[in-house]
């Protein structure tokens, strides 16, 4: 109403200028005569306003009458526009240009409503050869030319539409002609952009340009993802007009599996084991986890055993304190180890794997472990390969689909935890061939790629089982993820050679040290036969990280209930650092605690004999596997945390009967693996003995003697009885221990019933003073 007004008083005043001109002679009679043709266009110009105002027509057109229209205005304003050049330069023709610009300005208006009909009616016959296109629900060259050719109008037609006058003008152009356009094109807009995608693919294929196609296929998928949304929100809005599409919708997914069976499939796996209730790390662990996947989402988390016993956090809380982390960390599967199994001989018996298993909020593998007669654990049990596994259950197998492909895991638990643990009526089946049933089960379901969890050690004592055995003796295993010899992997290692030494596809092994120290990560490719065609595994040094807020504070509530135990003072000083070493990659020939004397396997079985003597006074002999020495003490103070971290296992005093004969028997089992380390190497008081590595396993024992007396030591008589101190879980034959399992059942066995944490405790308190040496009590003559 403004302009309008505007206008009116500009005509007004011309009108006057004109009168005065009348009077003033030719000049001014010749200015009426423009203002009169001006006048005219103005008047033209006017009646355009009805057309281009489009807010509240019923259908949007170009009619005759507007056709009429625009043309008489356009042809009066032109005809102004000559007769006002005519004038001379003054206010007068300055006033009648000024009126002329509205005039046009209302014909411009008309004009691009003109173009925006036009453009929009050329939009809708592409949009109809689209959509009779779309109703054969084919797709080929000739739709996604119509395809493409409607995008195209689209964006002419935005540009042409954003320049009609006023917004809710331009609104009902663009409802009138854009929201079915749009319609149409979002239809085939997956389907189209697949088969775009797909043949850019192909030739990226061809030419092996193979990172470039795994990088299309992605934003294939990305895509599709995009174009599900849009239809979504497209029905929403639009309800019935997006028709199905079954025929193109399925030969499109076809072809992309086709292509899909010609990229490699990638595969990300994070693991870890032998974590041994360490959780004094676990907010950086945390940390690492949630890095890795921020970059990979699809990455999975396994973990290959013993989370029991080890620590004080174990000793306290039973496994509880690692599984609240495990659930914050969101384990995706775990394998049992063989210290899951240690508190079997407890009154309770497994009920504390029980619990563990059932508060997981991830599913077990357990393929060679029978719990049958397991009154804890043979609910928890399936003996079966499922696709749906139950959290807080153990399964023979589980298969998981991971990036659109099945990946099948399976896990195995060494038959060595028989001797090396207290399973109790849990029995530990043959891996080789349970890890054949499973690999030939996975198969038969069309599941190339196979991963065992396992926890039977990577070069274990082959007599009972370990990885690089396995990685050879079962074909189709593509990844071990392994635990239980704690050893550090750096890179993985790949075995591609059978038990012949005959080629075979290739099997990666990793294993993660110790203690949560490393977050091991894999990365393969497979290609579509289910072969590893690329590999790269790397460790993750935890301690470099930064802590996890919410698991810092998590922490705290349990570490804070152990403070006082740990912080608990035995009255006795250690003078120097009683080391517990182990052998590691760098240097495998270090002397360890399962392969050598040491200060400290000297102290605990000093204090075991001392404690065995108030018992049994003729006890000349004291014997402890060094598996169950779990950590060093430190120098200064000896707390009771200390001794329970040092000896966390809870095993009792025993006392048994045993000839020299046997004796020696026993001394063979205990050297037999020198120098590899071997959790049944026994360390010794009241005794030393020499032996030859370089020997045959069962003839290297070359002296002993033990010390009847006081620092009196004689030969050891093979027919003489000799009463000996060992723990419990030694004296029934763990680590193997037959001869000391043939006394036991015999009845020459005696549990005193002391724990064998509360004996070093005493042994330590009545030393005061802890500076133990080594005295040549076991020598390896080899050497």
């Amino acid at each position: 109403m403004k302009k309008t007004k505007k206008v009116s008083q500009v005509v007004a005043t011309s009108a006057i200028v004109t009168a005065a001109f009348v009077a003033a002679g030719p000049q001014a009679e010749a200015a009426t005569n423009v203002q009169s043709v001006v006048a005219e266009a103005h008047v033209s110009a006017n009646k355009l306003v009805k057309f281009y105002d489009v807010r509240n027509q019923q259908n949007v057109a170009i009619s005759t009458d507007f056709s009429i229209a625009y043309a008489k205005a356009s042809e009066d304003i032109k005809k102004a526009e000559k007769a006002v050049q005519q004038l001379k330069d003054g206010s007068e023709k300055k006033n009648l240009i000024a009126q002329l610009d509205v005039a046009k300005d209302k014909l411009l208006k008309a004009a691009r409503i003109i173009d925006a009909i036009k453009t929009g009616q050329d939009l809708q016959a592409l949009q109809e050869t689209l959509n009779g296109l779309v109703e054969a629900d084919t797709l080929n060259t000739e739709l996604v030319d119509a395809y493409h050719a409607l995008s195209l109008q689209m964006s002419k037609a935005e540009r042409v539409f954003s320049k009609v006058y006023g917004e809710g003008n331009r609104q009902v152009i663009r409802d009138a002609f854009l929201v079915d356009a749009k319609i149409a094109k979002e239809t085939v807009i997956y389907e189209v952009s697949m088969h775009t995608l797909q043949n850019q693919i192909d030739q990226l294929l061809v030419d092996n340009k193979i990172d470039e196609a795994k990088a299309a296929y992605e934003k294939l998928n990305r895509l599709e993802t995009r174009a599900v949304k849009i239809k979504e929100a497209g029905n929403k809005l639009h309800p019935g007009k997006y028709p199905n599409l079954p025929e193109m919708a399925q030969k499109a997914k076809e072809r992309k599996d086709k292509i899909k069976e010609k990229l490699p499939f990638e595969l990300s796996l994070m693991h870890t084991n032998d974590t041994h209730a360490h959780i004094e790390n676990i907010a950086k662990f945390v940390t690492a986890v949630n890095e890795v996947r921020a970059e990979n989402p699809e990455a999975l988390l396994l973990n290959a055993g013993d989370v029991f016993s080890g620590t004080l956090y174990f000793n306290e809380f039973k496994g509880q304190a690692d599984l609240e982390f495990m659930n914050l960390v969101k384990y995706d599967l775990m394998t049992f180890g063989n210290h899951e199994f240690d508190l079997g001989s407890s009154p309770e018996g497994h009920k504390a794997l029980a619990d563990f298993v059932k508060g997981a909020e991830f599913p077990f593998v357990s393929t060679n472990v029978d719990f049958s007669a397991d009154e804890n654990m043979k609910d928890l049990f399936h003996d079966e390969i499922t696709e749906e596994p139950a959290n807080g259950q153990a399964y023979s197998g589980v298969i998981k689909e991971v990036n659109g492909e099945k990946v099948g895991f399976f896990g195995l638990t060494t038959e060595e935890t028989a001797d090396i643990s207290s399973p109790g009526s849990v029995v530990f089946e043959d891996y080789i061939a349970e890890a054949e049933k499973a690999v030939a089960a996975f198969e038969a379901q069309g599941i190339n790629k196979i991963i065992a969890i396992t926890h039977i050690g990577y070069d274990d004592n082959v007599e009972y089982d370990n990885d690089l055995e396995l990685a050879k003796m079962v074909d189709g295993i593509d990844i071990i993820v392994g635990g239980h010899s704690h050893t550090k992997l750096d890179t993985g290692t790949v075995v591609n050679k059978d038990e012949a030494g005959v080629e075979k596809d290739p099997t990666l092994i990793v294993q993660a040290s110790q203690y949560g120290e490393y977050l091991g990560t894999v990365d393969v490719e497979f290609n579509n036969e289910g072969i590893i065609t690329n590999e790269a595994a790397q460790l993750i040094k935890v301690a470099d990280k930064e802590e996890n807020a919410e698991a810092a504070e998590l922490l705290k509530k349990y570490s804070d209930q152990i403070a006082t135990i740990r912080d608990t003072s035995t009255g006795a000083t250690a003078a120097k650092e009683l080391s517990n070493p182990r052998t590691t990659a760098e240097d495998p020939t270090a002397p360890s605690v399962r392969n050598s004397e040491t200060e400290l396997g000297n102290l605990i079985t000093d204090g075991m004999l001392a404690k065995a003597k108030q018992f049994k006074p003729n006890t000349v002999i004291a014997m402890q596997n060094s598996g169950g020495i779990r950590a060093s003490i430190d120098a200064g103070e000896i707390t009771l945390g200390d001794v329970l971290t040092v000896l966390p296992f809870g095993n009792t005093l025993a006392t048994m009967n045993l000839t020299g004969a046997e004796i020696l028997t026993a001394l063979e089992h205990s050297v037999g693996q020198a120098p590899n380390e071997s959790g049944g190497f026994l360390h010794v008081s009241g005794m030393k003995f020499t032996y030859d590595s370089s020997k045959p396993k069962g003839e290297r024992i070359v002296t002993v003697e033990v010390e009847e007396t006081e620092g009196n030591f004689v030969q050891l008589d093979p027919a003489k009885e000799y009463a000996i101190a060992t723990n419990a879980f030694t004296a029934k034959g763990g680590d193997g221990y037959t001869v000391f399992a043939d006394a036991y059942a015999a009845g020459r066995v005696t549990d005193l019933g002391l724990s064998d944490w509360e004996n070093l405790r005493d042994y330590v308190a009545n030393l005061v003073t802890v500076e133990p040496v080594i005295e040549g009590r076991i020598t390896d003559v080899a050497e």
